[in-house]
């Protein structure tokens, strides 16, 4: 890694582990821009000040991943007015449950473009500007669903197996070019708002190791980052020691 550091970008940025994910990587150093659906622009804008007040250096866009224009508007500003990307972390969950009957095509679409197909525009814009240079990690978290689909998350499952394919196809082709990707398979309990809201036993769980924390998971990213290239890690999974598997 160079003395000052590229930038950093994470496309889907909520209040669990997408911002432990920009507090790690502006800890290291490096300018990180964060982009969230527009609606949600002003918690985002409040994390940027948050990590500035830190010493880091962080930049809030509102952007829906879906849209192909947005996305590549998107590089293209970032190339232009921060610096050239480092690093591209897709981080874009959409898990819902469905009963298979009650998935409608709109459901399954919307999942699926969250999902994977917004994984595959943030990996193809990064590979744009990453290959001419030689250099570049690109991160996709994924989840158990990615490996293991299960009852009601049809949906959720199918667009998480394919952004594993996703991210696997472009190992092969990007890794002689000098890009590292690499595809995070989260398997188990993030601690988050989600959960909190769904669950009541999280003080607990955390007491005990038994539940995933978000800035454990971020240091993974950013040791995935930091590799050589003589020992690049393509997947990983991380799990609570107590998590079934």
């Amino acid at each position: 890694m160079s003395e000052t550091k590229g930038v950093c970008l994470i496309v889907g940025v909520g209040d669990g582990l997408g911002s432990a994910l920009a507090r790690a990587f502006a800890a290291e150093g490096h300018p990180v821009c964060m982009t969230r659906r527009p609606r949600n622009l002003d918690s985002l804008q409040a994390l940027a000040t948050s990590i500035g007040e830190a010493g880091g250096m962080a930049h809030a866009y509102g952007v829906d991943a879906r849209s192909e224009d947005e996305m590549t508007a998107l590089f293209a500003s970032i190339e232009r007015a921060i610096g050239p990307l480092e690093v591209v972390v897709f981080n874009i969950g959409a898990n819902v449950r469905f009963g298979i009957r009650e998935t409608t095509s709109r459901v399954f679409t919307k999942v699926w473009e969250m999902a994977c197909f917004g994984g595959f525009l943030a990996g193809r814009e990064a590979a744009n500007v990453m290959v001419p240079r030689g250099r570049g990690t690109i991160l996709f978290t994924g989840a158990t669903a990615s490996v293991r689909g299960r009852d009601g998350f049809a949906a959720f499952a199918a667009a998480k197996h394919g952004l594993r394919a996703v991210a696997q196809s472009m190992a092969r082709e990007l890794g002689p070019q000098g890009i590292h990707v690499a595809h995070v398979v989260i398997d188990g309990a993030v601690d988050g708002v989600f959960t909190r809201e769904n669950r009541t036993d999280v003080e607990g769980l955390l007491a005990g190791d038994e539940i995933l924390k978000p800035e454990d998971i971020a240091a993974a990213y950013v040791n995935l980052h930091k590799q050589p290239r003589s020992a690049w890690t393509h997947e990983i999974d991380l799990r609570p020691w107590r998590e079934s598997w």
